[in-house]
């Protein structure tokens, strides 16, 4: 037992962990936001599970569009600069 706390309070037992979800987190949230889906950007923000999600929205779930760019519409539209 007192090995395994050890061994977790090391920082080089979380790098690997750290740089796995930073790298697949980035990618998530670039392809989100190329493609203008404002749901899905905020829902790779918020929920983290170790890179899982992330994945799955890479390879299957960035196809759908779960609003099809109604929200980012009225977002834009009601903060545009009125123009005098």
């Amino acid at each position: 037992m007192n090995n395994i706390i050890s061994l977790l309070s090391q920082p080089q037992f979380y790098l690997p962990f750290l740089l796995w979800t930073l790298v697949w987190k980035g990618l998530a949230l670039w392809k989100a936001a190329t493609k203008k889906q404002l749901i899905w950007f905020v829902l790779l923000l918020i929920i983290n599970t170790m890179s899982l999600f992330e994945i799955i929205y890479i390879f299957f779930l960035n196809r759908w569009d779960i609003d099809n760019g109604k929200t980012l519409a009225f977002l834009s539209k009601k903060f545009k600069k009125s123009k005098k």
